[in-house]
């Protein structure tokens, strides 16, 4: 099955690199542009999907969308703005011009995440719900539309932060995560904080997930690089 193709447009170079990493971890295909004028030059319609700023140069994220949503060959390309515009009247305002929805910076990454797949599924680009809200490795089992988790059939309770930070490791078994990386995925690029946070979420989930959480079997240390989740 084909990769979908995410174009993100945002005239914040560090923030693209962010999305651009963190939309190819989760498996889509992912371009940037700078400016609403460099993405309108990038065959638009080519994308499942499309990831808008508002406030950018010459060409804001708003005219960018009545120009896609005008033109019948991108008028079904979703467009989800991401701005740090957060009035309601600015909400308002995108969500009439066609924008299928609409994420105040700064935003959890997977919470951006959540919203793109189910964008895709209701854009009928997946047709595969139970497999994208369902993750298991072992007797680890998460389902993120409903924010539940089970170890060895048994419900257990994660913190939002504990959830997050379990279901990155779970849709990338294997993939060695520093403590900053996760801080930037899980808290957000403008998180404040201390990598001993990182530390003692680990610690929490292992306590309540692994069997033998002082023996762990799935959640597991790279001495000297970071976490990662072995796969089951």
């Amino acid at each position: 099955m084909a990769k979908h193709k995410i174009l993100v447009v945002d005239d914040e170079e560090s923030l693209c690199e962010i999305l651009q990493f963190n939309l190819e971890v989760e498996g889509y295909e992912a371009d940037v542009a700078y400016s609403a004028e460099q993405a309108l030059r990038m065959h638009p319609e080519r994308y499942s999907l499309i990831l808008l700023d508002v406030m950018m140069g010459e060409m804001s994220g708003f005219r960018m969308a009545q120009l896609l949503k005008a033109d019948p060959e991108t008028a079904r390309v979703p467009v989800i703005f991401c701005t740090a515009k957060d009035s309601e009247d600015d909400t308002v305002a995108g969500l009439n011009i066609g924008a299928d929805d609409y994420i105040t910076k700064p935003f959890n990454i997977l919470e951006l995440k959540a919203r793109i797949r189910a964008m895709l599924r209701r854009a009928g680009a997946s047709g595969q719900k139970d497999k994208a809200s369902r993750v298991q490795q072992g007797h680890i089992v998460l389902d993120t539309d409903e924010r539940s988790a089970w170890r060895d059939g048994v419900p257990v309770e994660l913190t939002a932060k504990e959830f997050d930070l379990m279901e990155l490791l779970m849709r990338n078994p294997g993939r060695v995560y520093s403590r900053e990386n996760l801080l930037n995925v899980v808290w957000g690029y403008e998180y404040i904080g201390d990598f001993r946070t990182v530390d003692v979420h680990i610690r929490r989930l292992r306590e309540k997930l692994e069997l033998d959480p002082a023996n762990p079997r799935y959640i597991l240390t790279k001495w000297g690089v970071g976490y990662y989740l072995k796969h089951g």
